[in-house]
């Protein structure tokens, strides 16, 4: 009979030989999740049965092939909580743990605060500001079927003071009644869109393979979603609110024009969107716009003010 310390120094040699980079964190959380104990109560010299073992080997074979630990656990962390994702849903992202803290800490500095969370996915956003702002309205939105099935599963999952509200629909759509409902209320609008330009093959065969295509790819630049996302914004922010969105460390202030930075101080009034959002014909809709690093400090999301 195999103790859990065998298991653990195996399955750790096959994930690092495949390529798995944190394989002794994943070793161990995927023998906890089939144990049915926290990865904090594996000893070492704890023996496995055999049913157990045979369990194991076949999540384990699972993500030797690369299918995310995430889908195979069926859950994954964010800040406070833990999310329900599988196929078809962006798995969370530890750096967008940041764009709801930027968020949180600038909500908690207004009364009667209203949120909107564009492209929500899992809810992961979402749901820690309703869960860690006192009294906060949370408005979120999501386009695609499929993860709008587990934003709403995880909705319903958590209890908030106020219930988060949901609605399936396009988050460039700046035109839509929801939106226009709530035109110069917000206080924030939170984003981690679809930022990776058509034809860059992501370099891990987790976010190639299985992470759903609609999260993933922005457009030829990869801001096609971002420029739809900063006129819904500007839309409903009031004046002196906030607009937190993330994007990829290749669209920091470094790039210049290709730069999300760029791009919202160049949107402006025009004829499109003056029907829609009152105000003087080429008058900017963001003011002290700027970049903010993540925990390996690099550039991956934006801070504007609306003017």
């Amino acid at each position: 009979m195999s103790t859990i310390r065998d298991i653990l120094v195996d399955s750790q040699r096959r994930l690092s030989n495949a390529g798995v980079e944190s394989a002794s964190t994943e070793s161990a959380q995927l023998l906890a999740h089939v144990l049915g104990v926290p990865r904090n109560r594996l000893f070492m010299q704890d023996s496995v049965g055999e049913e157990n073992r045979v369990a194991f080997e076949r999540l384990l074979a699972k993500r030797l092939n690369r299918v995310p630990l995430q889908h195979i656990t069926g859950t994954a962390p964010f800040r406070r909580i833990e999310l329900n994702v599988g196929p078809g849903v962006f798995v969370p992202r530890p750096e967008s743990e940041l764009v709801a803290e930027a968020a949180i800490r600038f909500l908690r500095e207004c009364q009667n605060p209203i949120a909107v969370d564009l492209c929500s996915g899992s809810g992961a956003i979402a749901l820690s500001l309703a869960l860690e702002v006192p009294g906060v309205r949370v408005v979120g939105v999501e386009l695609s079927p499929d993860s709008f099935v587990w934003l709403e599963q995880n909705v319903n999952r958590f209890e908030c003071e106020i219930p988060v509200e949901i609605h399936q629909m396009d988050a460039t759509d700046f035109t839509a009644s929801v939106f226009s409902k709530l035109s110069g209320m917000c206080d924030v609008v939170t984003c981690n869109p679809p930022y990776i330009p058509i034809g860059m093959t992501p370099r891990d065969p987790e976010v190639r393979i299985h992470e759903p295509t609609v999260a993933l790819y922005g457009g030829s630049d990869g801001l096609d979603v971002i420029r739809g996302i900063a006129k819904t914004a500007a839309m409903l922010l009031k004046s002196g609110g906030l607009f937190v969105v993330e994007h990829a460390d290749v669209q920091g202030a470094e790039a210049g024009d290709a730069s999300v930075v760029n791009l919202l101080k160049q949107l402006h009034l025009d004829e499109e969107l003056e029907t829609y959002i009152p105000g003087i014909l080429g008058k900017p809709f963001f003011a002290e716009v700027t970049d903010r690093l993540d925990f390996n400090q690099r550039p991956r999301f934006t801070m504007a003010t609306r003017v």
